[in-house]
């Protein structure tokens, strides 16, 4: 495999993740977007935005540590969210009431999600599109053991994003069958 075919199967799997947001949200009332199977689970609405909100933060902090700082997508849209969170917190590590305190006000729900998956989406194609083939054993982050490169990053960010998406799916199946 060439560092080419590297970028452009990161670009593919990005991709994918992108097209798949959609059908997560198209049809879905804020309802439906809300819903927990229990209180100690997630809502899709929770899972795709913080599944957003990694990929906003990873991306940008990636690009940041090559030298190419970008602003989060997240700076145009937290106030339109308004959680209650800091304006840094990705979800990661939320407790089950932090995760019921998701109740994002203003815009329209779905297409708020849709609108900042796509701003996020379009940073990441920017950020990969810059990126050179000799910057991906590149450390972009040293508070691990061992240190993690903008590969490793980049892998893992794909490999996140698949499984909340996976997640978002399976309670949104569980919502319609309670429906």
């Amino acid at each position: 495999m060439t560092d080419i075919d590297a970028r452009a199967i990161l670009l593919d799997s990005f991709d994918r993740v992108h097209e798949q947001y959609p059908t997560l949200v198209q049809g879905r009332t804020r309802a439906d977007l809300l819903w927990r199977p229990d209180a100690e689970a997630n809502s899709v609405g929770w899972l795709l935005w913080h599944g957003a909100r990694v990929q906003d933060d990873h991306l940008t902090g990636l690009a940041t540590a090559l030298g190419r700082p970008r602003a989060q997508a997240w700076d145009a849209f937290a106030d339109r969210f308004a959680l209650p969170y800091e304006h840094e917190d990705t979800g990661y590590g939320h407790s089950a009431d932090q995760v019921g305190a998701f109740e994002a006000v203003g815009d329209d729900l779905g297409e708020l999600l849709l609108g900042y998956h796509e701003a996020v989406h379009a940073l990441t194609v920017e950020v990969l599109t810059a990126l050179r083939p000799q910057e991906l054993p590149t450390v972009v982050d040293r508070s691990f053991d061992p240190p993690t490169t903008a590969a490793t990053r980049l892998v893992s960010v794909v490999g996140d994003l698949l499984a909340h998406l996976g997640q978002a799916d399976y309670v949104a199946g569980l919502r319609n069958r309670a429906a």
